[in-house]
């Protein structure tokens, strides 16, 4: 198991961080997770509210992602991953390990750990939850938790190719600075579309990831933000 917390060496920006984050981040997962009644504040449609008007109502899809901070010694980092082409949802995209949770999974904890292992082969026993982010509502209709956790810098990663094709590792720091997240906006669909944008050495963070490391910043950081 990953040694506690207390017990390991962090960079002075991790300590910083889980000292923020460890009373803002909640405990247990999102109550509202399987609920379609109640639309979360964080989501695609919150920089473009008509995306919920536009969105069918259907079953909610639950889903979660591992937001996996690796306590490298130089800088803490994130990591994210590439899809496949051949995937039918947001192929080729930048993406958190994570996809559906299964009616096997105990939770959205289990979901991200399972698929995070999966895709890019990070082993359960070297990772260490920290807690869950809010609620995540993406327009093609996931219901998404985010996993926020500590990972052991020994990882090993073995890529599943028929589900990524890479992956990279962000400092957090870069990713935790507002001032690295851009509005941007674009046509789909006839109409404009609004996201965060995070562009950083030849890759290109946005969309729903975008967003939700957005919303691990207003939690962390944000004073008077929701939550």
């Amino acid at each position: 198991m990953l040694q506690s917390l207390s017990s390991v060496s962090l960079h002075p920006v991790l300590v910083a961080f889980l000292d923020r984050a460890r009373p803002r981040l909640a405990a247990q997962p999102p109550s509202e997770l399987h609920s379609d009644e109640i639309v979360p504040f964080h989501g695609d449609h919150r920089l473009s509210p008509d995306l919920l008007r536009e969105r069918p109502v259907a079953p909610a899809r639950p889903a979660a992602v591992l937001i996996a901070i690796i306590n490298r010694p130089d800088e803490p980092t994130v990591l994210f991953t590439q899809r496949s082409s051949a995937l039918r949802s947001h192929s080729g995209q930048i993406a958190f390990p994570g996809g559906r949770i299964d009616a096997a999974d105990a939770g959205p904890l289990e979901a991200a750990l399972r698929e995070a292992e999966e895709e890019v082969g990070l082993a359960p026993h070297l990772v260490q939850p920290i807690g869950y982010l809010d609620l995540y509502l993406s327009n093609s209709g996931f219901r998404i938790v985010p996993v926020v956790a500590l990972v052991d810098p020994s990882i090993v990663l073995r890529l599943n190719p028929d589900e990524v094709t890479g992956t990279f590792e962000c400092p957090l720091a870069f990713l935790m600075d507002p001032a690295n997240h851009v509005a941007e906006s674009r046509e789909w669909r006839g109409a404009m579309r609004h996201y965060y944008a995070m562009p950083w050495q030849g890759h290109y963070i946005w969309g729903v990831t975008a967003g939700i490391v957005r919303a691990l910043y207003e939690r962390v950081y944000g004073e008077g933000e929701h939550g």
